[in-house]
């Protein structure tokens, strides 16, 4: 006879730090079924950089950079609140701003008293992750609660030759 593991507690609210990419929108099927099997509450959460990536226009304000990042953001957490509500998974949300993406996810967690992570990966590998690190490295390494990392299948970075196979890039 097989020994059942449980959970040392059972979370009543779990947390999804989510950009809407692939990766996270897998991790939020896995987060609502995890939530609806212990009857508890997902908070998705969106993480703005105050300060873009990308290098935009000098005619473009921070301000309006941010306010429409948030719009896109708000946007999408309304299409994922439906989606949950269709299920039957209670939620809420936040949109946070900050330069430090994983230390806004661990305020979260410390606010909302939040008693699981579900995270994604990108499956990025190569010079990018080495040299700034991955948000989910750094919430794994510093989060106290427990803790579900879903690796993400390696994006594509194949192209097609003319002949039709494939070309890795490494």
């Amino acid at each position: 006879m097989s020994e059942v593991h449980a959970f040392p507690s059972i979370p009543t609210k779990i947390l999804l730090p989510i950009d809407f990419s692939p990766s996270s929108q897998a991790a939020l099927e896995m987060a609502a079924d995890l939530a609806l099997h212990f009857h508890a509450e997902l908070y998705l959460v969106n993480v703005i950089p105050m300060f873009p990536t990308t290098t935009i226009p000098d005619l473009i304000p921070e301000g309006e950079f941010l306010q429409e990042a948030r719009t896109h953001a708000e946007r999408h957490l309304a299409k994922c609140h439906a989606a949950l509500v269709a299920k039957g998974v209670k939620s809420t949300s936040s949109i946070e701003v900050g330069n430090d993406i994983a230390g806004s996810i661990m305020e979260v967690v410390e606010r909302e008293h939040i008693d699981m992570v579900v995270i994604s990966t990108h499956g990025i590998s190569g010079w990018h992750p080495l040299v700034f690190g991955s948000i989910a490295e750094k919430v794994v390494k510093l989060v106290q609660c427990p803790l579900l990392l879903l690796r993400s299948a390696k994006p594509d970075t194949s192209v097609k030759s003319p002949s039709g196979r494939s070309i890795e890039w490494w």
